[in-house]
């Protein structure tokens, strides 16, 4: 029988090659992304075989997203007990801060939910309460686009606690349109980065004098395509473009994990710092438009896995500093914690070393470690 050409098929042969073409394609991408992405640990079997299978038609895609990856059984349930422990969860009124805050409260933690809205932070505490947590649910303000009040917290937190076991830096915001913090700072770059920054700094010696202390900044997966630009950083020459900007930022706080855990590595402080990033998670971050509601349905996780990252980077014995936690399931949209790789910019030691110095200049705070 002859063999006919695309153009001699009917429209039903036509429609089905394209569709059994474009699944092809997908089920490549899928598999491809998914398996640059991960660990080597994170994989069974080597890498380099599985790169070389995923071009066997449909069954070498299909095989590796059925059989190709490992995951995590690791849920809210292995958090340790934190009785008597001391954290602090910035942006803890809602998403990921408030499941964070519940979660570690349950366990017994004092949780210091560190807000802006004193009036959404009274709700979120009393939920919380509710419950019955075995830990204690504290509210103090904090704004972390205004320098002032971040230093507020921190003198007010050191006359309360004499120890901090766990900083979570959590809160952010994502591509609003052009703003200025109190001090001048692109909105993204000034709370994200530098009111996480200028926060830790000022918490350090109460950090330092805590066994086994932990800073947890929580990053994206949008630090992939953000690129740092220390000549300006708050977007005063150029023009301001609410993504890049969204990934410039969460490209910092890596950069700022990393550099921070070299310098601990050095002066040999018992404090651990980790990153951790939520995947997909219906928080509301995205926004409340149609298409950000119809796109969570389809692909997000709820709140709940959404912090379960955070909460292995703050509490699981195994975690080493500098690392960094993420979803273990297809892409690292979803699914249980492990630990994940970030590229290669945030490991720049000297983007990093320079981002340190432009930061305490910018805040003028120093960050003695």
């Amino acid at each position: 029988m002859p063999i006919k050409r695309f153009n001699d098929l009917s429209t039903s042969q036509k429609a089905g090659l394209i569709t059994a073409g474009l699944v092809q394609a997908g089920l490549f991408a899928a598999a491809w992304t998914d398996l640059n992405l991960r660990r080597p640990d994170a994989v069974r079997g080597s890498k380099a075989a599985w790169r070389a299978g995923l071009f066997v038609n449909t069954l070498g895609p299909l095989a590796y997203l059925l059989k190709g990856r490992t995951g995590s059984a690791w849920t809210e349930a292995d958090v340790p007990d934190q009785t008597g422990r001391v954290v602090i969860v910035t942006g803890a009124n809602s998403g990921l801060g408030l499941e964070t805050s519940r979660a570690l409260a349950l366990r017994g933690a004092t949780v210091i939910m560190a807000c802006r809205s004193a009036q959404k932070a009274e709700k979120a505490a009393a939920g919380i309460r509710a419950l019955n947590p075995k830990g204690e649910v504290v509210l103090m303000p904090l704004d972390l686009g205004d320098l002032d009040s971040v230093k507020a917290f921190a003198d007010a937190f050191r006359a309360r606690y004499d120890r901090l076991d766990i900083l979570v830096n959590n809160a952010g915001i994502m591509v609003p349109p052009l703003g200025r913090t109190a001090q001048g700072f692109e909105t993204q770059f000034g709370v994200n980065h530098l009111g996480h920054f200028a926060l830790t700094a000022q918490l350090m010696p109460t950090l330092e004098r805590t066994a086994g202390a932990r800073v947890v900044t929580v990053s994206s997966m949008a630090h992939r395509f953000g690129e740092l630009n220390l000549a300006d950083a708050n977007w005063h020459a150029r023009p301001y473009v609410p993504m890049p900007a969204y990934g410039q930022s969460k490209l910092a706080n890596l950069l700022f994990t990393h550099e921070l855990q070299r310098r601990l590595n050095a002066t040999g402080k018992d404090v651990l710092a980790v990153a951790a990033h939520p995947g997909w998670a219906a928080t509301g971050l995205q926004g409340d438009s149609q298409g950000s509601n119809l796109a969570n349905r389809l692909f997000a996780q709820p709140q709940a896995m959404g912090a379960l990252p955070s909460l292995y980077a703050a509490t699981a014995p195994d975690v080493t500093g500098g690392a960094y936690y993420g979803p273990s399931g297809l892409l690292q949209l979803g699914g249980n914690p492990q630990q994940v790789d970030s590229n290669a910019r945030s490991h720049d030691t000297q983007d990093a070393a320079n981002l340190w110095a432009l930061s305490e200049r910018l805040t003028g705070v120093t960050f003695t470690v």
